[in-house]
């Protein structure tokens, strides 16, 4: 049945005439204003009065596999260097891509958490240093990193092993030239870096491709994926529900696995201790033993899992992926390989191997790792965002609390108007002026800065010197018949697309 006043309200949604009709019209016109508002949707939905420059709608970068390149580009585009305003779904971002604007923000207490993802959550990291919330908790997790875990006398201490490690690669480069004639480096420097980290942390070594060794690098592998891949409930919530991309179903399943692995573990050091009575008096065991020792900053045995799941995970993929750029460097770059070596047999000569103590003495090798982090850092976009836990002005720009914020330490380091012709690998712009990297001067912070910066650093460095200064000091580093392809692929961390394949003629 029919009357004015319904066909007047049908009129209004479903118009007989070819023109749209109000109530429709209108939703687009609210739809398109909030969707070309700068900084997007998520912006144009906040209570921020005065805008941010930034692209509108909705900012699709970060699902892809160079999200540091399109932001750079994008920042460039609005002339928002500074500080950049996007939306990725319902999640409000900025990004600096300037040191001014990268130092507020790093160093600012009211940007002190991060963000947790759906995967970090699953898998246990709102429970160890990188991701739990700013407070008692996350200090005690601080102090004992600083204290106990990445202290210079355990740095020392774990020198045995870099070295008994970077003997092995030597050996297994090699072995792998003698059987294929070519070295697939990125593998080698993987199960190293892996076994590295395991025996500063369980104190053991793992034979890969087998047993317990297999085990581990899967429960790593898929790690590494879950926490690399781009989530789109993290965005939208009502997506949360459906687990559409199956990451928190794999997380719960992987962090099961973890939870055995490294359950066993602990009771292993446990028992052993019960055996031979005592704690480690000379302090120099490995971090399941430090962990145990702990009195005042007892940890359970849940966040224990968390924490040394964390220094596994976090601890393996840096050293390998940096020393990979480095040596795809060294084979593109013959002049400068000639002159590492040079400098290394000037220093050490040719009746022993290079030591941790001759570092110091090798400014040039120094070099060439500061010029491949700043040409290919391996968190270009600082691995993981922080958070406004309360309203901020950054710059001249008023952000609001809830805002997740990132540092484009890529665009940084590509920026002409700070490095002069960024795009040449030149390790004498380090041998000119003395660049600190670790933390205090933004111009190049791979390891971030603030409270938040990486507290193995220091350990990283140590062991990233040293192992590029014996495959140098070892061998010669030629291109093989594919050459070397400087194509970047960004998950977790910024890899080489295609793992760098290559030959290594002795030297020694």
């Amino acid at each position: 049945m029919s009357s004015p006043e319904v066909d007047f309200a049908l009129f209004f949604l479903f118009p007989s005439s070819p023109f749209l009709s109000p109530i429709l019209a209108l939703f687009i016109v609210v739809l398109s204003v909030l969707w070309f508002h700068p900084g997007g949707l998520a912006w144009a939905l906040s209570r921020v009065g005065r805008s941010i420059p930034g692209p509108p709608g909705i900012v699709l970068a970060l699902s892809g596999t160079a999200a540091h390149r399109a932001l750079a580009w994008l920042a460039r585009s609005f002339q928002a260097l500074p500080l950049m305003a996007f939306s990725v779904g319902f999640t409000r971002f900025v990004v600096s891509s300037h040191p001014n604007t990268a130092r507020e923000i790093l160093n600012s207490s009211a940007f002190a958490d991060r963000p947790i993802k759906e995967s970090a959550y699953e898998l246990l990291f709102h429970r160890a240093m990188g991701f739990a919330p700013f407070g008692e908790y996350w200090r005690n997790l601080r102090r004992i990193s600083t204290t106990y875990l990445f202290s210079p006398r355990r740095i020392s201490a774990s020198g045995k092993h870099r070295r008994a490690i970077g003997e092995q690669m030597v050996d297994e480069v090699k072995g792998l030239m003698g059987r294929y004639g070519e070295v697939e480096v990125k593998r080698v420097l993987h199960f190293g870096s892996l076994n590295n980290v395991m025996m500063s942390v369980f104190g053991k070594r793992f034979e890969f491709g087998k047993g317990e060794g297999e085990e581990l690098e899967g429960l790593v592998r898929e790690g590494y994926e879950l926490l690399g891949v781009f989530n789109w409930s993290d965005h939208i919530p009502v997506l949360g529900w459906l687990d559409l991309q199956g990451v928190r179903k794999r997380c719960r399943r992987l962090v099961g696995r973890v939870n055995v692995f490294v359950g066993k573990v602990i009771e292993e050091h446990r028992q052993k201790r019960r055996n031979f009575g005592g704690s480690l008096e000379d302090g120099v065991g490995d971090f399941v033993d430090v962990l145990l020792d702990l009195e005042e900053e007892k940890l359970s045995d849940v966040d224990m899992v968390a924490v040394l799941w964390e220094m596994i995970f976090r601890g393996t993929d840096t050293v390998a992926i940096l020393l990979e750029w480095i040596m795809a460097r060294m084979v593109l770059h013959p002049d400068i390989q000639s002159k590492a070596q040079s400098e290394i047999d000037a220093v050490v000569g040719n009746s022993r191997l290079v030591s941790d103590f001759d570092i110091p003495m090798l400014p040039y090798l120094q070099s060439i790792v500061k010029e491949s982090l700043r040409m290919h850092p391996p968190g270009p976009l600082l691995s993981w965002a922080r958070l406004a836990i309360h309203d901020v002005n950054v710059g001249n720009h008023f952000v609001p609390a809830g805002t997740t914020a990132m540092v484009n330490m890529w665009a940084i380091t590509h920026d002409e108007s700070i490095w002069p012709e960024p795009g040449e690998f030149k390790p004498e712009r380090f041998m000119a002026e003395g660049v600190s990297i670790l933390g205090s001067d933004l111009r190049l912070a791979p390891f971030g800065s603030g409270r938040r910066v990486c507290p193995g650093k220091a350990m990283a460095l140590a062991t990233v010197h040293l192992w590029l200064a014996r495959l140098l000091q070892c061998f010669k580093w030629v291109p093989s018949e594919g050459g070397v392809d400087l194509s970047e692929c960004l998950r977790m961390s910024l890899e080489m697309k295609n793992p760098l394949v290559c030959k290594a003629l002795p030297r020694c």
